[in-house]
């Protein structure tokens, strides 16, 4: 009876469920990403440049994992297509890490803008490409 809610907002769920959790571990993987961002950028002094280049490495290894087993559920599971897999999923992100270092460049270099800002501008950015890539070339469904 408790979970009687559940039943009004299972065929939501249903239909929308991958971007859902896409959006779930999109935001776990931005905590990771800002996270490590501040901790290189502002802690241990790195530029910004730098630090995101850290960061990025990590959220996006969390990203690939989380993607893998609960967003996408990838069908992937001999050695050749886990190995393609991960090359055209961080092929991907070498894309859109290019895209966010020239935001940062642009945003913190030339506009003056506070880093922290134009990191998260840049994030949502990258986290709407990154879904596309994802989707549409690293874990497309098997025909």
């Amino acid at each position: 009876m408790a979970l009687r809610w559940f039943d009004y907002i299972r065929p939501f769920y249903k239909k929308y469920k991958e971007a859902l959790l896409y959006l779930l571990f999109g935001g776990l993987t931005f905590i990771v990403s800002i996270g490590s961002f501040t901790l290189f950028e502002r802690v241990l002094g790195m530029s910004a440049l730098v630090a995101n280049i850290f960061s990025w490495i990590l959220a996006i290894s969390f990203a690939y994992i989380t993607n893998r087993i609960w967003v996408f559920s990838s069908v992937a599971y001999d050695i050749v297509g886990i190995e393609k897999e991960i090359l055209s999923f961080f092929g991907g992100r070498v894309v859109t890490l290019l895209m966010k270092e020239i935001i940062l460049y642009v945003g913190i270099e030339l506009l003056c803008v506070d880093s922290i800002v134009v990191k998260v501008a840049g994030q949502i950015v990258v986290i709407a490409s990154n879904y596309f890539i994802s989707k549409v070339l690293v874990f497309k469904e098997k025909k």
